[in-house]
């Protein structure tokens, strides 16, 4: 015989699959045979129907395609035997599903089915409608369905009840008429139709309003009389699992019952105590025992409030949480976390077993455990549940400490009882792993020890401590340097100790050494390079007698590639060896931040532009919540809203010096103006005569026209722009005199070029200009610099404004950006401003390019326009 022959046997066939070594040999193997099943099905071969079926579904089962055998099922369904007909119905279930329109010329023959004589063939038409239903097969099937429910064979109203399921699935509006025969399966012996009518009822309840509340109302006492029984039962080897007779259908009791007693206080006191009995007699050492007792802590968590059995069953997840099993172990931390909402003082009892769960070796356990300590965190426990987890922290692996690490710093903030062990704990965290900890937790740090004036000494000497011990910190590092900068002449003095510190002797030169170290070290990025050069340009005022070496430190970065730390190198460098007489006053302590004011500033938000993430709080002893803030907000230089003109008209300027640095206002009809603010600065910088000025460049010593790249982050460049359409003088530089030559004309008025965006990897920098006659119109020319060593290709910038603003976007100078500044992409902006003078310029701005074929996406917004743009 023809091995590919319609006859082949279907162990055959499997065989000869089973034997291929190639997927293409298997391929082969399957297109002869289907071949072959084609032909047999084309001359109507009834003989070999049955078993072409049959290596159909196998066929299928490897993933072939046999849409072709699908007519040949419904003529076997249609058979009159009981052989074709269950691989008819079979074929049907794998083959066909309630999509198929195929599907429809079977309905007549399920009918007939089920009213047929043979209950086997009834209980196949049962199985292939409970899996295949669709709402038109439903609709015409209940009324025999229901029927079905009062069958004289046990399996056949099994099989009835879980066709019904499927039935009012499809067909909600059908639950009605399977109400009664539902509950009357409730009062069965036989426990595999008792499971299927409860599972029912259930199905029922969540589909029907009706129907809950007749099931409610007639058959809450016998499912309590139901399970009751059960649970009493004695031994029986028919239904025994493990010592527990049927412990399938004490689940969908208690499914069923928590259903019944959720919103419903009568149904639910019926229910307490066969709960209790469950909860306390049920075993805990078999696997069987625990799914009944998890049900059953599900059940009592979901009714109406009874204490006493919610205690019982937190009490059960608390044994749950000492199991050896992961799984069971997972499921009570999951149900403890819902608990927590009903009864936080239950589960605070097991509050040490949580905390064990916390260092589990599984990853799963572990998250789920930190998440659940931090639910349990209040004022009382936070001081030894956050010793726990930062001792936890110093011994973590490394994958969860990020996790860990968040969630303590958001747990110290919210609930910190005093700074100083805000402060203690947060430099515990910065120590152990510094470099897990988001920017929002150091920059909040800042804030709070800026405003900590009692507590200067004490975290500067902190800091120096633990420098020595943990340099590898980036974090740690950045916030040392910074506090060195602002607090070094506190740590070399001891001043504002406190008793529970030791003396430590730190000299002016050990101070030095901290932030030379920080700024040579190869790990340290970009920002904790620009802060130490701000914080040495602050030690060579605090500490005269190392100003030479500071300055021999920061010339060395003259000539850096990065083009922000030459910068400030060379600005930095002007005033340590020429302008000695005005270091002091610019290199004072930072203002502290009024927290008052900040936390106005971060609740507004700017109109188009996208939500941002709220800054962690510090809870102080006055019970107020404090947000932190980034550190650009120390200088009070970066807002998300327009600053309002003080009553002297000054800006930030004005704020840091203590000066009125605007013009001052129009005498009524006089026609003459009073001394500007340009005349201030230079009487208080006692800098030769007042000259009437173009522009006004404080720190840097460049003598073009065109105002620096200024960052915003510290003091290196802050300019200030004050022109008059009808004067126009020679450039004044503050520390490098007059310069040599006088200005270009300019037909519009100057702006100060901005550093829009600037990340590790790139700069944005925008220059303004203005047309005569078009105060509405901004052309803004923006130029990329790469700050990385890798070369970014298929560079594309965009940009998105509110709708007050129109924006025109040129096309780039090239999509190929140069590493390491050795080149740059300009493009051209044209922004109209239909608010002008009302409001201000912003814009969120999103960039993308390739490293080594790589894609990368950096976002920003950008708010730090000049006001009258």
């Amino acid at each position: 015989m023809n091995p590919f022959s319609s006859g082949t046997r279907l162990r055959d066939m499997i065989r000869a699959i089973r034997a291929c070594k190639t997927a293409a040999e298997e391929r082969g193997v399957v297109r002869k045979e289907c071949a072959a099943i084609r032909a047999s099905i084309n001359e109507n071969d009834q003989d070999y129907r049955h078993r072409n079926m049959a290596k159909l579904m196998f066929i299928h089962m490897l993933g072939y395609p046999t849409h072709f055998g699908q007519m040949e099922c419904l003529k076997l369904i249609a058979s009159p035997g009981f052989p074709e007909k269950r691989i008819g119905y079979l074929g049907l279930m794998l083959l066909l599903d309630e999509r198929q329109e195929v599907l429809m010329l079977v309905t007549n023959s399920l009918k007939q089915d089920l009213n047929h004589t043979n209950q086997y063939i009834v209980g196949l038409a049962l199985c292939a409608l409970g899996n295949i239903c669709s709402a038109e097969m439903a609709r015409d099937l209940a009324p025999e369905v229901e029927r079905l429910l009062q069958f004289r064979d046990p399996n056949i109203r099994k099989k009835a009840a879980l066709c019904s399921i499927r039935i009012i699935k499809k067909v909600p509006d059908l639950a009605e008429n399977f109400i009664n025969p539902a509950t009357s399966l409730l009062r069965e012996k036989h426990h595999g139709v008792l499971i299927t009518g409860v599972q029912l009822c259930t199905d029922l309840c969540k589909t029907s309003t009706e129907a809950l509340e007749h099931i409610r109302k007639k058959c809450t006492d016998g499912l309590v009389r139901s399970l009751r029984d059960l649970a009493n039962s004695p031994y029986s080897p028919e239904y025994d699992i493990a010592g527990i007779t049927d412990p399938f259908l004490h689940i969908r009791l208690l499914k069923l019952l928590r259903v019944l007693g959720e919103g419903d206080a009568d149904a639910s006191d019926s229910m307490n105590d066969i709960l209790a009995q469950v909860a306390t007699k049920t075993e805990s050492n078999k696997v069987a025992g625990n799914a009944i007792l998890y049900e059953c802590v599900q059940t009592i968590m979901s009714i109406e409030d009874n204490g006493g059995l919610r205690v019982l069953a937190i009490n059960i997840l608390g044994r749950f949480l000492s199991n050896r099993d992961n799984n069971i172990r997972y499921v009570a931390l999951n149900m403890l976390m819902r608990a927590v909402t009903a009864d936080a003082q239950a589960v605070q009892r097991h509050r040490a077993t949580i905390l064990e769960c916390v260092k589990d070796l599984d990853a799963s356990i572990r998250k789920r455990a930190l998440e659940l300590v931090y639910v349990l965190v209040n004022e009382t426990n936070v001081k030894p549940l956050v010793k726990e987890l930062v001792d936890y922290l110093e011994v973590s692996d490394l994958d969860f400490r990020e996790d860990l690490t968040t969630k303590i710093c958001s747990i110290v903030a919210k609930f910190s009882p005093e700074k100083i062990w805000y402060i203690d704990q947060m430099l515990k965290v910065l120590s152990e792993a510094g470099n897990f900890v988001k920017d929002e937790v150091w920059y909040a740090l800042i804030v709070v020890v800026s405003n900590a004036s009692e507590l200067h000494g004490y975290t500067v000497r902190a800091l120096y401590r633990a420098f020595q011990t943990s340099a590898e910190q980036e974090t740690l590092v950045r916030v040392t340097v910074w506090c060195i900068g602002e607090y070094g002449d506190m740590l070399v003095n001891n001043i504002g100790m406190l008793d529970i510190e030791d003396p430590i002797t730190v000299t002016e030169s050990d101070a030095v050494d901290v932030v030379e170290i920080a700024i040579k070290r190869h790990a340290s990025d970009l920002t904790t390079k620009a802060m130490a050069l701000v914080a040495l340009l602050k030690l060579s005022s605090r500490f005269p007698s190392c100003s030479e070496r500071i300055g021999e430190i920061i010339v060395q970065f003259k000539g850096n590639l990065v083009l922000e730390l030459q910068q400030r190198a060379i600005e930095f460098n002007s005033v340590i060896s020429k302008h000695q007489n005005i270091r002091s006053t610019l290199v004072e302590r930072m203002p502290v931040l009024d927290e008052a004011t900040f936390i106005g500033r971060r609740a507004g938000s700017l109109p188009g532009a996208a939500s941002t993430a709220t800054a962690p709080s510090v809870s102080l002893p006055n019970g107020l919540a404090k947000p932190a803030a980034p550190l650009v907000d120390l200088l009070d230089l970066s807002s998300d809203d327009p600053v309002a003109p003080s009553s002297s008209g000054g800006d930030f300027l004005q704020d840091l010096l203590g000066v009125d640095l605007s013009p001052a206002s129009q005498q009524s009809g006089a026609g003459q103006a009073s001394k500007s603010g340009t005349d201030v600065l230079l009487d208080l910088l006692s800098i030769g005569s007042p000259v009437q000025s173009n522009s006004v460049d404080i720190l840097s010593s460049n003598t073009s026209n065109k105002a620096p790249v200024s960052p915003l982050d510290d003091l290196s460049s802050l300019s200030l722009s004050s022109r008059s359409a009808s004067n126009a003088g020679p450039v004044i530089d503050l520390l490098g005199g007059i310069s040599s030559s006088p200005p270009t004309e300019n037909n519009g008025p100057v702006y100060p070029s901005v550093t829009a965006f600037e990340s590790s990897s790139l700069r944005l920098t925008f220059n303004f200009t203005k047309q005569p006659g078009n105060p509405q119109t901004t052309v803004i020319q923006a130029t990329f610099t790469n700050l990385s060593s890798n070369t970014y290709t298929d560079f594309v910038f965009q940009a998105a404004v509110p709708k007050f603003l129109q924006l025109h976007l040129d096309p780039a100078s090239g999509n190929t950006l140069p590493a390491t500044g050795n080149g740059s992409i300009t493009q051209t902006l044209r922004v109209t401003n239909s608010q002008h003078g009302k409001k201000s310029l912003v814009m969120r701005i999103r960039i993308a390019y390739k490293i080594n074929g790589k894609d990368t996406l950096e976002e920003g917004q950008i708010s730090n326009f000049p006001r009258d743009l």
